[in-house]
């Protein structure tokens, strides 16, 4: 018999970047568990897939398109799960976009960068003002819209939990990935600053950091055989992880089980920061 604190019956859960990958295992599990889910997306055709997914299992499922940077966009979708289901229980903030280019390059495009073989044709050229907004503003701005717009409901009902999707890339200063880099490390450090303001509202906020995920974003890297298998060396359980896995760490989060936990940045990579070395 599994403790009833894990369930998260009745709930009402809100997932970005739920049309695919990760977004979409974190959808199906709180599904699975009791959860009635507002599934938002960027791509309105793959959250009504995921949906479908869930009003399979028995719960009730809207689909939303939202431009998760746009916090215009964000106010107004949350007035609208709010409304549909009465309540939002659950945030999961998870919509993510990855980028590599280097800072600058060499005059010329002279001279080698560190992690070239990760840039792959970004390798000369430089991250231009509008990429670092791009990524910033979905990674990152994006986690700030729905705090504010659904911190209200949750301080009025003194309950509410909150998982963010940063990276082990927020701890670490991987060369080409400035902006992905920086926007997971600001990622880290609202969650500690919203457990801080919430705490007294019953309210926790936790973050996953996922190392290398088997999702559509490292595809890029899974074509080039050399890249790819020296990562995986990387990681003492000597394999890429599942959305799924990633998608029961932060059922865990959203449930009563975790109720002392919060403030905390979580990593899901196999081992390979406990082994001392990033991917």
């Amino acid at each position: 018999m599994i403790p009833r604190e894990f369930s998260v019956e009745g709930k009402t859960a809100i997932v970005t970047g739920a049309g695919g990958g990760i977004g979409t295992a974190i959808a199906t599990a709180l599904a699975e568990a009791g959860a009635d889910v507002a599934v938002l997306d960027i791509a309105l055709a793959r959250a009504e897939e995921t949906a479908h997914t869930i009003e399979k299992l028995g719960r009730k499922a809207l689909s939303l398109k939202v431009d998760v940077a746009s916090d215009e966009q964000v106010r107004a979708t949350v007035e609208k799960v709010v409304s549909h289901f009465g309540k939002v229980d659950i945030l999961c903030s998870n919509a993510g976009i990855f980028l590599t280019k280097p800072v600058a390059v060499a005059p010329g495009g002279e001279g080698t960068i560190a992690n070239r073989e990760l840039a792959g044709e970004n390798a000369e050229t430089p991250l231009e003002l509008v990429d670092w907004q791009k990524v910033l503003g979905i990674n990152l701005n994006a986690a700030f819209h729905f705090a504010r717009a659904v911190g209200p409901y949750m301080m009025r009902q003194k309950k509410g939990k909150v998982v963010f999707t940063s990276s082990t890339a927020g701890d670490e200063g991987q060369s080409t990935l400035a902006a992905y880099c920086v926007s997971k490390g600001g990622l880290n450090s609202l969650t500690r600053v919203l457990c801080s303001e919430w705490g007294p509202y019953n309210i926790t906020v936790n973050a996953i950091a996922p190392g290398m995920i088997r999702t559509e974003m490292i595809k890029q890297f899974e074509a080039d055989p050399a890249v790819i298998n020296h990562s995986i060396s990387l990681v003492p359980l000597g394999r890429l992880g599942t959305p799924r896995e990633v998608a029961l760490l932060v059922l865990f989060l959203a449930s009563d089980a975790s109720s002392y936990i919060s403030g905390q940045v979580f990593t899901i990579d196999g081992g390979a920061r406990g082994r001392g070395t990033g991917i």
